[in-house]
């Protein structure tokens, strides 16, 4: 099968010059080797820093280093008349900067000097990845593009062709981690540990021709399962020694191993995966484990009661992350991570920024995000992510013009939307979010409407104008699958299991909490001190009192936090489900646009491309309409209230 270049096949440098030695300095020249050849005046070199003075360019490049250095992965690249210098300290960061070139070099036409460091330490990417397909999960659990790249037939693939291309494509964004197999580790993915550590030094020796670090996915009752323990107490010391003596063995075959991502307890399910005592002491045990080997422990936040009650209202999902760690801040090692979801529910189209992201002062915490679509459209429905992901790495943690979510994570993870189909991502426009990700972590302020050019320029070959026409129906994908959904912030209207589709009780009384307290009078959650759960006095002033109320409340928030009835007047005049009625008629209608623009534009594709969007962007608008008519009419016939547009409403 011919693999998908993504944003790599397109792209063209004439000759280049290395001035630099050692292993990824080899993984350049391999590069080069397989990059297409442009004929061109302009003479490129690489160097590093050492040896720069062999280039026409040294004084430039030397004027140009900041003082406190250029750092593992920084690189400054000029060009004074036909020459071109890419300088960097290490082999990541002149690894970084030749795909820097290779990325713009059509469009370097001019003189200049760009000094370009990454805003953020770890920029990793999290694979569900199951070494042994589940029966519910499959493959890869939330896997929306075929099977795993890694795995199959209960081991790592003999092949490591599609592996190295996609190691390629990570380096080419900056992505520097990688955590292989499922964060959700079920007993027989332990043998991942014990059974293959042989082959997972193979999948790490590719990542680290690209300088990407490997990471494992581990159980924390791993030793009740692989030994005669009957215990998983992180203070017990035979558990200690047991993970002590696990580390040890990976450490053997993975010498450069980052470290662990471990899933903190979620759901609180019963049994050996509760600890005895605190998160801490958990995540501690294997800090402590890796810390001879400077590995780090990722430890993920996802922890809520999943056996509610939809009766008691008291119980508040999203108040739980906060709850169990901000009584813990200060007591974790200098190894350990917590890696927070960006909201406080689940990766939902639109929600708030997890508190936790503002409110940890003195323990290392790392945004999570999720590129794979689960709630999103599933790689089914277009929707470019680029302009939400920047909304939640530039918000303002205090309200009062402080820090931003980027400015105080140490790392940023997300889950990954690749899988072995033939182009990756499963919908061929979905590997933009993947291209987005890796760009916002090492820029958090970079423009995703650039990003989105930037990405369909270097992944087709076709005129500027086609490209401004396909970036105009991408750019605004997100809020228009935003509005044909769950509104104004409500969430969790998806189908129980699949979480596609529209079913708007689907979740409103299972175990896994209450969303929307639609009834005949409003809708909403009350998540107030004042009335309700108390979240919103999880964030600090002033956001606390902005949330409370009513009327300060974001509106594409308001029914996330305010139960309030259908005829509150929003700040558009218009009420709140005449706002429910019309954003779902609008998002259909902008699915509708885009199908037809589509079509203007499709046959300037190649075939396989074509028909992979047009078949996606068919089932779209089957799917937007789904959810316009099965949300309207939900709310119609709650309220009795008519559309004041008189549409087609199905009584």
């Amino acid at each position: 099968m011919t693999v998908d270049p993504c944003w790599l096949g397109t792209q063209r440098l004439p000759e280049v010059t290395i001035h630099a030695s050692g292993a990824l300095a080899q993984t350049i020249r391999a590069e080069l080797r397989q990059t297409r050849r442009i004929r061109n005046d302009v003479e490129v070199a690489l160097c590093t820093l050492g040896r720069v003075r062999e280039t026409p360019l040294w004084q430039e490049v030397e004027a140009a280093l900041p003082d406190e250095g250029l750092g593992a992965e920084g690189f400054v690249v000029a060009r004074r008349g036909n020459n071109l210098v890419v300088a960097a300290e290490a082999g990541r960061g002149l690894l970084y900067g030749y795909f820097y070139v290779l990325r713009y070099f059509e469009w370097m036409t001019s003189e200049f000097v760009v000094v370009e460091r990454p805003a953020i330490a770890i920029r990793m990417l999290d694979h569900w990845d199951n070494l042994v397909p589940h029966p519910r999960m499959g493959a890869v659990e939330r896997g929306y593009s075929g099977g795993s790249i890694f795995f199959r037939d209960g081991r790592v693939v003999a092949d490591l062709t599609r592996v190295r291309g996609y190691a390629r494509l990570l380096a080419s964004i900056g992505i520097n981690a990688v955590a292989i197999n499922n964060v959700n580790v079920h007993a027989a993915e332990t043998r991942l540990i014990t059974e293959h550590l042989p082959d997972v030094s193979r999948l790490a020796a590719v990542f680290r021709e690209y300088g990407i670090a490997l990471y494992l996915s581990v159980n924390f009752a791993a030793p009740m399962e692989l030994s005669d323990l009957d215990t998983a107490d992180p203070l017990d010391p035979r558990v200690i020694r047991w993970w002590s003596a696990a580390v040890s063995r990976v450490h053997d075959v993975v010498p450069d191993l980052g470290g662990f991502v471990v899933k903190a307890d979620s759901e609180n399910r019963p049994g050996p995966h509760v600890y005895d005592r605190t998160h801490a002491d958990g995540a501690n045990l294997l800090a402590r484990a890796l810390a001879p080997y400077g590995g780090t422990v990722f430890w993920r936040c996802f922890v809520y009661d999943s056996h509610q009650d939809w009766r008691d209202r008291s119980t508040d999902r999203a108040r739980a992350a906060y709850d169990h760690f901000i009584p813990l801040d200060g007591r974790f090692e200098d190894n350990v991570v917590l890696q927070v979801k960006h909201g406080p529910l689940d990766f939902q189209a639109r929600e708030p920024v997890s508190p936790l992201l503002g409110e940890l002062q003195e323990t290392r915490f790392a945004l999570e995000l999720q590129v794979t679509q689960e709630y999103t459209g599933q790689q089914k429905d277009l929707c470019y992510l680029g302009p939400w992901w920047r909304e939640i790495l530039q918000f303002d943690t205090t309200g009062a013009g402080g820090a931003t979510v980027a400015d105080r994570t140490k790392a940023i993870v997300a889950v990954s939307n690749v899988g072995d189909d033939a182009n990756w991502t499963g919908h061929k426009l979905a590997q933009s979010n993947l291209y987005a990700y890796g760009r916002l972590a090492w820029d958090p302020s970079a423009d995703p409407v650039s990003l989105l050019h930037e990405w369909a320029a270097a992944t087709f070959a076709m005129d500027d104008r086609t490209r401004s026409e396909l970036v105009a129906i991408m750019a605004d994908s997100w809020r228009t699958y935003e509005r044909y959904t769950a509104p104004l912030g409500v969430g969790f209207m998806v189908s129980p299991g699949s979480h596609y589709g529209p079913s708007v009780n689907g979740y409103e009384y299972s175990a896994w909490g209450t969303y929307h307290f639609a009834d005949r009078n409003g809708v909403g959650v009350d998540r107030t001190v004042a009335t309700g759960s108390g979240f919103t006095g999880q964030y600090p002033e002033p956001l606390a009192g902005r949330y409370e109320s009513v009327y300060t409340c974001p509106e594409e928030l308001l029914l996330f936090f305010h139960h309030v009835p259908y005829d509150h007047v929003l700040q558009n005049g218009r009420t709140v489900l005449q706002q429910i009625y019309d954003t779902h008629f609008q998002g259909y209608d902008e699915v509708e646009t885009m199908l037809t623009r589509w079509k203007a534009i499709a046959d300037r594709f190649e075939p396989v491309t074509r028909e992979n969007i047009s078949t996606r962007f068919e089932g779209q608008l089957a799917n937007a309409r789904e959810w316009r008519d099965q949300v309207n009419t939900y709310f119609y016939r709650l309220s009795g209230i008519p559309d004041s547009e008189r549409r087609t409403i199905y009584h």
